[in-house]
């Protein structure tokens, strides 16, 4: 079963989603070379408690932490630690959630330590997050959630391919629904699959969680010994995009986002939702 929000839930939804962005614009601001990812993570804890709210990934599954923190090469579910220094050069996908009164925020983004990146792995984060806002343009009433699988794999692959010769777009991890619990139906892939069909209709009170996650090689993933750590099998860096959003009647509104995605989606020519918790 979909669950289906009432506009009272999602402006409870926005009040978590916008938690969550506060924890981004901290954790971006202290992802400097010698940060350690256990300071990104005492940063988050204390915006969540500066705003009343609640962790939903510390204790989720045993996890020990309040965001993840996947450096390089790790794709997602990284465990913030003492021993995990960033460098310059360094990317770094930080995925951080909060919860409000019961209803879940949840999003990603790959940021940059220092200075001297290689061109690929800026272009790497450009086309991650660029597909992430395609696949939030084709949520649509009346679509499919296949279309946006669609238009994510679709972005990523007319892109030029990378001076390491392809995009892997990881197989075992996708998006999900959002809302009472941070994990609910529907998966979301970030392909097309023809085994899992067209997958659900879209309409308003539909709130998902669409996060590509794209690496400079291969598509596929193992598992660390600690049961959390995702790595790409061939070594390739990855980078991480996420954001939660609303499907209204008035269109997508993306929860996590300050303007709730209105600057990002406008070239799509889709006009997001009014901001239910404005004070303007």
């Amino acid at each position: 079963m979909v669950q289906i929000k009432t506009p009272e839930q999602i402006v409870k939804m926005r009040e978590a989603g916008l938690v969550v962005a506060a924890i981004h614009a901290a954790t971006r601001e202290a992802a400097v070379p010698g940060a350690t990812t256990k300071d990104l993570d005492e940063v988050a804890r204390k915006v969540i408690a500066d705003h009343g709210a609640k962790s939903n990934f510390l204790g989720y599954g045993g996890f020990p932490a309040t965001i993840c923190t996947s450096v390089n090469e790790v794709v997602v579910h990284g465990i913030p630690d003492e021993k995990t220094v960033l460098k310059d050069g360094d990317i770094i996908s930080i995925d951080a959630g909060a919860i409000i009164d019961g209803w879940h925020g949840d999003a990603a983004y790959t940021a940059f330590v220092g200075t001297g990146h290689a061109p690929e792995l800026v272009e790497l984060s450009r086309v991650t997050e660029e597909s992430m806002w395609a696949g939030i343009a084709a949520m649509k009433v009346n679509n499919r959630l296949v279309d946006i699988s669609k238009a994510i794999e679709s972005y990523i692959r007319r892109q030029p391919r990378p001076a390491t010769g392809k995009y892997g777009i990881i197989e075992d991890y996708g998006g999900h629904g959002i809302g009472t619990e941070m994990h609910m139906d529907p998966h979301l892939l970030n392909y097309v699959s023809r085994k899992r069909g067209k997958g659900i209709k879209l309409v308003p009170g539909v709130c998902l969680a669409i996060e590509p996650m794209v690496s400079l090689g291969t598509a596929q993933t193992k598992v660390l010994a600690d049961e959390w750590t995702v790595l790409t099998t061939d070594g390739s860096w990855s980078s991480h995009w996420e954001h939660s959003i609303a499907l209204t009647e008035q269109g997508p509104l993306v929860l996590t986002a300050p303007d709730c995605g209105r600057a990002r989606l406008a070239p799509y020519g889709v006009e997001v939702a009014p901001d239910p918790c404005s004070r303007s």
